[in-house]
């Protein structure tokens, strides 16, 4: 190829080349067995040339290797890179990786609970970590060139997303940023937003996975395809993707009429060997039990897969249905090698702990093939489990979806039991982007040609919306970030009111915020012109219109007003006398669909029963049970009466008189019509109209004859542009309305927390006071209200394990809310702490509420959670963990969790607490130690 070139263009080429095996990227590529994709290769480019950079792109498809990227560049450039992750396991995970790529004296380790070379050159951390770091103004901040958001499409998450917002708005100028995300549908905007507020940033969006996904049905038996490919029969070759039309079948068949004994054909019962004809094609549709459903994959070759079951139980249970199915997947050397890796992982673990630990059980399934994954379970047990998947020792793992959330255990096939799961408050379908966040870890790059989703056959399944969902990429990325009442006292130590709120309004948040306000100003504007049009078409050469219109208005607004009133008496004067019937009375009902002659059996009223019949609810009125002339027996409304009704007669309903039986219908109807056929009801006169009466309608009418527009000849062609004038700018203030609501929201709710917190002494003004510095060291949700109880030296004097229980308040949340069960605490001291605790935060509550802090909108502080303070009490106090666990009622993985949570807390406690005449900051590191311990303090890594 190079023969054909000029001597011009071959030195040319020359030159590229050696430009490009110049630099880093060229250096970094050699690191890898395997050719970068192009939006790596763009990506990492761009990182070169010093911009910041956004990459979303699907799960699995590689996007770490430009956060790896920045590593290289960092340690070429003799900077520091932070590479941050939304999760310990996730940091962990990295940390691991980049050890083995450059060393344990390059890389440490930050998250809340550990530090491991924290001052080297790469350190890899959860984000908290981070943001806490940069509000305390860490000497570790020197010398950053790189900051790497994995997952960066958590700040969505309501609970925490808010933190990522912090990061990204508080870093340095000077450090570049990485961002690495899932597809999501706006990557766009939050690029246009990254490069407002940290500058030249390069969107690159991958839509493509590196391996094909299939979607299919698994019913009864048989594996459907989901999709059928469809070729365009106008003869251009065009395929479409079509619902599989067996499945549609499938679906129409289970959800068509069962077998009713009722049905005749041709005056004959269905024959038999019809119905054994259905109960056949029903046959074929079942939901596979579990064991069947794994065996069915092995014979597919469709294993390693994970199975989301979005119930812990259900995770559990799966994997005892398989073991007691007899379920082998390993052989006796994987078998023996499952056994080797477990044993060497959990040597550390106190030997006395592993029974109650399931670990003989866990050990089993490990040794089958066959395991469980999700947030109850020991995090020692998940790596493992996540080790043994990834090494092909573990083909079945069944998983809650928090095991979506970028740990890396792909799969060759991902099984969905369900579309429905528990959002915390109810059950709600799956969205299509939580499908293709679970079916993302189906296809391993490099080892399978193609990737695997499968949905379980339920009872009631549409496949055309299951289609929706695996075929719609639509993932928003949605600012959850609030002010906090940590932030506020930050923000305004380093920066003063003024700019706190300024840097606040440059949040994704107010960004999304203010660009949903762009097109409704824009309607404004359109408006603002098209109101000067319609002035100029009222214009009178008589005098002002626009005041003569708002004289014609008024009028109307007044008579409209005036109806209404009479309409609302009319309405009043007839439920009156509606209240005032019995049973027995013979009425005219004098509107609706049964208007006539009726007899009245039950008046319907709302104060219980009468006669035998049930009254309806107060909000509904009378509503009679009558029975008409022409024998029915109806349950009447206010609408049937627009007028007062009074009684034409009475007559005794016979005591045998049954409204179901046609026959008494009719005897008592034909009673009715002897005795008061021949009446005929007195007609309703009209009242007179109040509008007659009506003093500002005289001069309202007057004025308008006195106007001089009123003898225009052109008047009414004036009044219609007038009144398209008038609606006009009625729309017009509705969406100034709307643009006034939507503006400066971070910045008022801002004010509102610096107006409490000023109320409570934490701020002066611009200054912080010393209240205010201990609550700019305390992070949580509950960070107020832990500030308030060292303020008011609620935990002085308590030994470390009543601080423990006491601060076990601050950051644990049941999973579910139990009201009907009082949670067990420790007598005594700490007892009578968390009791003044929750008196503390009826006060702060109340003070919330006046300030308008509104905990719906995700600020403020809730009621602190007593449930864990007994388990944190006893381990604290020295109890076996089988006794702890037995008592609190609660999975090791759970109570392991709660605990480090705790022991983050107690550390901040520690650094805030008064350093004279306090107890709090000894007790509260002792109280550190003693949960330290036993399955609490062994960790792989983190």
């Amino acid at each position: 190829m190079t023969d054909d070139l000029t001597p011009a263009e071959a030195y040319a080429a020359a030159r590229r080349r050696a430009a490009e095996e110049a630099t880093a990227l060229h250096a970094f590529r050699a690191l890898y067995d395997f050719e970068l994709d192009p939006f790596q290769i763009e990506a990492c480019g761009a990182l070169e040339t010093g911009k910041g950079v956004l990459v979303a792109a699907p799960t699995g498809s590689g996007k770490t290797i430009v956060g790896e990227f920045a590593v290289h560049l960092a340690l070429a450039q003799g900077r520091k890179c932070f590479y941050t992750t939304p999760i310990k396991a996730l940091s962990n995970q990295k940390y691991t990786d980049l050890v083995k790529r450059y060393g344990p004296g390059k890389v440490g380790l930050l998250t809340g609970d550990n530090s491991v070379n924290s001052d080297a050159p790469v350190v890899v951390m959860t984000t908290e970590v981070l943001r806490n770091m940069l509000y305390a103004g860490s000497q570790s901040l020197r010398g950053l060139g790189y900051v790497v958001m994995d997952e960066v499409h958590y700040l969505s998450d309501r609970f925490r997303g808010a933190v990522w917002e912090e990061v990204i708005i508080h870093l340095p100028e000077s450090v570049t940023l990485v961002s690495l995300s899932a597809t999501v549908s706006n990557a766009e905007e939050f690029g246009d937003w990254l490069d407002t507020v940290r500058g030249d940033t390069e969107v690159i969006v991958s839509e493509s996975r590196p391996v094909p996904l299939w979607q299919h049905v698994l019913a009864g038996r048989r594996i459907y395809d989901l999709f059928e490919e469809e070729t365009d029969h106008g003869g251009r070759g065009v395929t479409r993707r079509e619902v599989n039309p067996d499945l549609v079948r499938l679906a129409r068949m289970e959800n068509s009429r069962t077998y009713n004994p009722r049905d005749r054909r041709r005056g004959k019962m269905v024959r038999e060997a019809d119905r054994e004809r259905e109960r056949r094609q029903r046959s074929r549709i079942w939901t596979p039990g579990r064991p069947e459903v794994i065996e069915r994959l092995d014979a597919e070759g469709l294993l390693p897969a994970i199975t989301f079951i979005f119930s812990r139980a259900g995770c559990e249970a799966a994997v005892q249905q398989c073991l007691h199915a007899g379920l082998r997947l390993n052989d006796e050397e994987a078998r023996a090698r499952v056994r080797e890796i477990v044993e060497e992982r959990t040597a550390s673990l106190p030997t006395e702990d592993l029974h109650v630990l399931g670990y003989y059980e866990w050990l089993e399934g490990l040794e089958r093939g066959i395991a469980a994954h999700h947030a109850g379970m020991l995090p020692t047990f998940k790596e493992v489990v996540e080790e043994l998947f990834v090494r092909g020792l573990v083909k079945a793992v069944f998983a809650t979806e928090t095991l979506a959330l970028g740990i890396n255990m792909p799969a060759r096939s991902v099984v969905l039991e369900k579309l429905v799961k528990w959002n915390g408050e109810q059950h709600a379908d799956i969205t299509p982007g939580e499908y293709t966040q679970l079916t993302g870890r189906a296809g391993r790059r490099g080892i399978d040609v193609e990737g695997h989703a499968v949905v379980l056959w339920q009872r009631g399944i549409d496949p055309t919306h299951l289609a929706g969902l695996a075929g719609t990429r639509t993932y928003p990325l949605r600012s959850s970030f609030k002010p906090s009442y940590n932030m506020a006292v930050n923000l305004v130590d380093q920066f003063g009111r003024h700019r706190s709120r300024e840097l606040l309004e440059t949040s994704f948040a107010q960004f999304q915020a203010d660009r949903s306000v762009v097109g409704i100003s824009r309607q404004v504007q359109r408006n603002e012109e098209g109101l000067e049009g319609y002035r100029e078409g009222m214009t009178c050469h008589l005098g002002d219109f626009e005041e003569y219109a708002r004289l014609r208005r008024d009028l109307k607004d007044r008579e409209t007003e005036l109806a209404k009133q009479g309409a609302a008496q009319r309405r009043a004067a007839a439920a009156t006398s509606l209240e005032r019937l019995k049973p027995g009375d013979v009425i005219h009902v004098p509107t609706g669909k049964f208007a006539g002659l009726a007899l009245v059996l039950d008046p319907g009223l709302p104060a219980g029963r009468s006669n035998g019949y049930r009254g309806l609810d107060q909000h509904d009125g009378p509503r009679p049970l009558v029975l008409t002339a022409e024998r029915q027996v109806k349950r009447l409304a206010a609408i049937d009466f627009p007028v007062p009704v009074e009684p034409l007669e009475r007559m005794r309903i016979p005591r045998s008189f049954n409204p179901r039986s046609p026959q008494s219908r009719r005897d008592l109807a034909s009673a009715l019509r002897t005795k008061a056929g021949h009446i005929v009801p007195d007609r309703h006169r009209k009242q007179r109209s109040a509008a007659v009466d009506d003093r500002e309608i005289a001069r309202l009418r007057a004025a308008l004859r006195a106007h001089p527009c009123h003898g225009c000849d052109e008047r009414e062609d004036h009044a219609r542009w007038a009144e398209r004038y008038h609606r006009l700018q009625r729309d017009t203030r509705q969406l100034e309305r709307r643009i006034e609501g939507r503006t400066n929201t971070i910045a008022r709710t801002f004010d509102r927390i610096v107006a409490l917190l000023t109320e409570l002494d934490y701020l002066r003004g611009e200054e912080v006071t010393e209240h205010g510095k201990r609550l700019a060291r305390l992070y949580g949700e509950l960070d107020l209200l832990a500030s308030e109880c060292l303020r008011e030296r609620v935990w002085e004097g308590l030994d470390p394990a009543e601080l423990a229980a006491c601060v076990s308040a601050l950051v644990y949340e049941a999973r579910q809310a139990d009201d009907a069960v009082a949670p067990k605490v420790p007598t005594g001291r700490a007892k009578a702490a968390l009791g003044e605790m929750v008196r503390i935060w009826g006060r702060l509550d109340a003070l919330e509420e006046e300030f308008r802090v509104n905990q719906a909108e995700g600020v403020g502080q809730r009621e602190p959670d007593l449930g864990f303070a007994w388990a944190a009490h006893q381990w604290v106090s020295g109890k076996g963990l089988d006794e702890v666990l037995r008592e609190a009622e609660m999975p090791a993985g759970d109570f392991v969790r709660w605990c480090k949570q705790v022991i983050d807390v107690l550390g901040q406690i520690a650094a805030a607490a008064p350093r004279e005449d306090s107890t709090v900051a000894k007790s509260a590191r002792k109280a550190v130690d003693g949960l330290l311990r036993g399955v609490v303090a062994y960790s792989s890594v983190g």
